[in-house]
């Protein structure tokens, strides 16, 4: 069974998506009603902006999707999941991936979950940290032991944990996971705590959007972030994508839990070939491949 996986923040640079935008009409058109939808030329900034541009929040999660989606559209009649998943933002093209969502609607979306998250982190000074190296257990007792805010966020390999919260307790945090033995644990170059509770006036503003916004009965299962199961109620994938914004991200549970149901092989759609490593980490024997035109 082919696996489609789609990446999240962080997968950016600059000049993505212009080789689909110049090699195909259906690129073309659908970059076009961008646009038009997010009210600035999000084209420009991908094809021509500086890393520090496609940095930002509103930008990177719209751009990101854009291409994953985008290049999925292109693939034709080759595109053909069994299965899908996507970490944290990439849940959204996976949902267009296999028909859950529209384009159109999508993007909407991928547009008010970024605005939202933005201004969530400009009400309280966040930011994330990886802790490479110590089991997750480890990892989530050391965030208990800590005073403030400090979650596990991103479950991505076995051995490779993202915490979020409060800059302090990050900080605090860091300095505990070395002491119980952490290869490493440095604080990424992120503006927010993403997937923890200082994300929940970002997940109240979204929720209603995702709740006025009609979802289909999919064509194949998603692997959501959120419980890491195979998801095919339109009612439940709304919730669990409602929930996704203060909940971790399950990525290497859900991995797990696609090769048990029958993956045989993972195909990664959008910038860059982070899951694909990520997957590699899971299981070693999995063929994985990077989508391209």
């Amino acid at each position: 069974m082919n696996a489609y996986v789609f990446p999240g923040q962080g997968a950016q640079f600059s000049g993505m998506g212009l080789d689909l935008y110049e090699n195909s009409n259906i690129a073309k058109e659908l970059f076009d009603k961008a646009n038009d939808i997010l009210g600035f030329e999000i084209t420009k900034i991908m094809f021509e902006g500086t890393a520090d541009e496609l940095k930002q929040t509103k930008v990177t999660q719209p751009a990101i999707f854009l291409h994953s989606v985008i290049l999925s559209k292109v693939l034709g009649d080759s595109f053909k999941p069994d299965m899908v998943a996507g970490h944290s933002l990439g849940e959204f093209s996976a949902l267009v991936a296999n028909g859950t969502l529209n384009f159109e609607d999508a993007l909407r979306l991928v547009s008010k979950r970024a605005i939202a998250m933005q201004k969530a982190c400009e009400l309280k000074p966040s930011t994330m940290a990886a802790v490479l190296g110590l089991e997750d257990e480890v990892v989530e007792q050391g965030c208990e032991e800590i005073d403030g805010i400090v979650v596990a966020a991103n479950y991505n390999c076995p051995g490779q944990l993202v915490i979020s919260g409060e800059v302090e307790a990050i900080e605090k945090a860091c300095e505990l996971m070395k002491e119980k033995g952490a290869r490493r644990a440095l604080v990424l170059p992120v503006g927010g705590a993403f997937h923890s509770p200082l994300m929940e006036p970002a997940r109240e503003e979204l929720a209603a959007a995702i709740k006025a916004t009609t979802f289909n009965t999919p064509n194949c299962p998603v692997y959501q972030n959120v419980t890491t199961e195979a998801v095919t109620d339109p009612e439940e994938i709304k919730k669990n994508l409602i929930a996704q914004l203060t909940a971790p991200v399950k990525w290497t549970q859900s991995v797990q839990n696609m090769i048990k149901d029958g993956a045989t092989s993972f195909t990664e759609v959008g910038p860059g070939k982070v899951l694909s490593g990520l997957v590699k980490k899971v299981d070693r024997s999995m063929e994985t491949i990077s989508a391209s035109i």
